[in-house]
């Protein structure tokens, strides 16, 4: 799988930072960090065609930001804090950002206000750890009678993003989120002010887990594929490890919390570092990590390909590496019936091609040891220029796995795994029989972009399938299937964008959905968020987020397409992050909390 951005700067700026992915600076200082990793590109000591200092002053320090966060850059940005990247814009642009990196600042709760407690969550990527993104009626607080007086009560404004990319989660009438340029957030849920912040290394995609053991603890990922533990009353840490030191690994799943254990998923950017002129590719190695939850030391790790070798030479005299790649993407799923965590995996980076890409695995909880791989795309190396010696005659087709495994029992009794894959095809698999198809059904044309991208949702009647198909003719579409027999229960066409019209305005369904009793929402690239009735697919409430909120902080803020994360439903209000600058969306950087009016 590959994140992309639309967004480019001058490609040399890809250097201004090379090594800063090796060698973190200590200190927020612009001119240090400049001096430390950029100065022998940019000012002529390196044959290199990196733009002098002069050059890149006559630029705005939001470009420089851009490009850190979600451009050409965001590879090397990824690794440094977002004070460490503010500090580069201005330093290299002699040019200051407005407000603090949190904004937390006007939007901080009083500090005698009592804290209401909330019982309602949604304390991780789904409300369970089987990853089925249902949440009951009586967690909601909302149901299909209510869903249409759904009016937006409060916005809160990302500074310094491009996209809203981190799904926020609710527990004990608190609310955390996080942010591309690194910033945790607890707000109270209710009314959406700041109770404490937290700054972590690299930007944070994941959403937050939530957990009551040990003593009250949020968990989470970062782009430097670093995880972190925090006390929930204050922000404290409480530890964090890095789980990889490749350069371009990074944490997007979100972490899976279950009897003590931390399961960690890892991804990497180095499909797109690939692409460049003279990378020597492919190392990276995905992989799941089981973390004591309550100090962080690693109880397992297995890694989903061997250690790379060297393979051979380009052209140009450029190692090319393999095999590599089958990055974990999406939130491992703990089956407690079977003592299992599953995952769904990515394709291969560069060959030899793997028996565990493009699979849903299944993991003994305690030991790590595989019970069972079921490879659902054989042949798919994707990463390296075609024609290279570790790409084969041609490359995959990149039909890896972005949504987790769900895990849920139909109406009959029968435990079903449903997975969805950017091939566009969907899958109801057997836990008992080392996950042998029981049904398949074709919801999208499937591409590199999805297919089914980043989620669906299962209740014990019908699975749901956004389809996101955003490079062909007809992007989007909403498919429901019956769990029992894979057939089609009902479809709802893509519906007319109410984006203004442009390249990246479409009906592509990228998002993860939610599911309530007799509800699906799903989020739409377009920038509307749509309730779906679960009997026929009808429209039951709309929101459109295309335009500029008065946020509580006073942050400026927009939104936008709507990608990655899909909306938190507990205790009565509904959280949506609005906004996603990359993979062919438009930027935004906005949460909307609405309740029932």
């Amino acid at each position: 799988m590959r994140d992309r951005s639309s967004v480019t700067l001058v490609m040399a700026l890809l250097l201004l930072l090379g090594n800063a992915t090796r060698s973190r600076a200590q200190t927020s200082d612009g001119a240090t960090i400049f001096q430390r990793n950029c100065a022998s590109c940019h000012t002529g000591a390196a044959d290199t065609r990196a733009p002098a200092p002069e050059v890149l002053r006559q630029r705005s320090p939001e470009a420089v930001l851009s490009a850190l966060t979600a451009g050409s850059m965001r590879p090397q940005g990824g690794v440094l804090s977002g004070a460490e990247r503010r500090a580069v814009a201005e330093y290299l642009t002699g040019k200051s950002l407005g407000g603090d990196v949190t904004g937390a600042g006007s939007a901080r709760c009083s500090a005698n206000a009592p804290i209401p407690r909330g019982t309602q969550a949604w304390g991780g990527w789904s409300p369970a750890a089987t990853n089925a993104r249902f949440q009951s009626a009586a967690q909601a607080g909302l149901s299909a009678e209510n869903v249409s007086r759904l009016t937006l009560k409060w916005a809160f404004g990302f500074p310094d993003a491009t996209s809203a990319w981190s799904q926020p989660t609710v527990s004990g009438g608190r609310l955390f989120v996080g942010s591309q340029n690194g910033t945790i957030y607890a707000l109270e849920a209710k009314s959406g002010c700041v109770l404490w912040t937290f700054t972590a290394k690299a930007g944070v995609r994941t959403a937050v887990t939530v957990g009551s053991q040990p003593r009250g603890t949020v968990f989470f990922g970062d782009t430097g594929s670093n995880v972190y533990a925090l006390d929930v009353e204050t922000g404290r840490q409480l530890w964090s490890r890095r789980m990889s030191d490749h350069p371009y690994a990074r944490v997007t799943g979100t972490p899976t919390l279950y009897q003590g254990r931390l399961y960690v998923p890892v991804s990497s950017l180095e499909e797109t570092a690939a692409s460049q002129q003279g990378y020597e590719c492919c190392t990276f190695r995905g992989s799941l990590v089981a973390l004591d939850a309550q100090t962080g030391a690693v109880a397992w790790q297995y890694f989903t390909v061997p250690a790379a070798q060297p393979l051979g030479k380009t052209a140009t005299g450029s190692t090319l590496w393999g095999p590599s790649g089958v990055g974990i993407w999406s939130a491992p799923t703990i089956d407690t019936k079977r003592k299992v965590v599953y995952v769904g995996t990515g394709n291969t980076y560069s060959a030899p091609e793997q028996p565990t890409a493009d699979s849903i695995i299944a993991f003994d909880l305690d030991s790590g040891v595989v019970k069972w791989s079921k490879q659902l795309t054989a042949g798919d190396v994707f990463g390296c220029r075609p024609g290279s010696a570790n790409c084969g005659e041609k490359a995959g087709p990149d039909f890896d796995f972005g949504t987790p495994p769900m895990l849920t029992t139909t109406s009959s009794g029968k435990d079903i795994i449903v997975v969805g894959q950017k091939s566009g095809m969907t899958y109801g698999l057997d836990p008992d029989r080392q996950g042998a198809v029981l049904w398949e059904y074709r919801a999208g044309q499937g591409s590199i972009w999805g297919g089914i991208q980043w989620g669906a949702a299962v209740d014990q009647e019908q699975a749901y399938f956004p389809v996101s198909d955003i490079r062909t003719p007809t992007p989007g579409g909403l498919h429901a299937v019956n769990l029992a027999t894979g057939k089609r229960a009902w479809y709802q066409p893509p519906l007319p964008a109410t984006c203004k019209a442009g390249p990246t305005c479409n009906a592509a369904l990228i998002s993860a959905p939610s599911l309530i009793p007799g509800v699906l929402f799903s989020g739409s690239n377009d920038g509307s968020l749509r309730a779906f009735s679960t009997r026929d697919g009808s429209i039951l409430w709309s929101f459109d987020t295309n335009r500029e909120f008065m946020t509580l902080n006073g942050i400026k803020a927009t939104g936008g397409s709507i990608q990655g994360p899909g909306p938190t439903i507990a205790g009565g209000m509904l959280y949506l992050n609005a906004g996603y600058g990359d993979h062919l969306g438009r930027a935004g950087n906005v949460l909307l909390a609405f309740d029932v009016q």
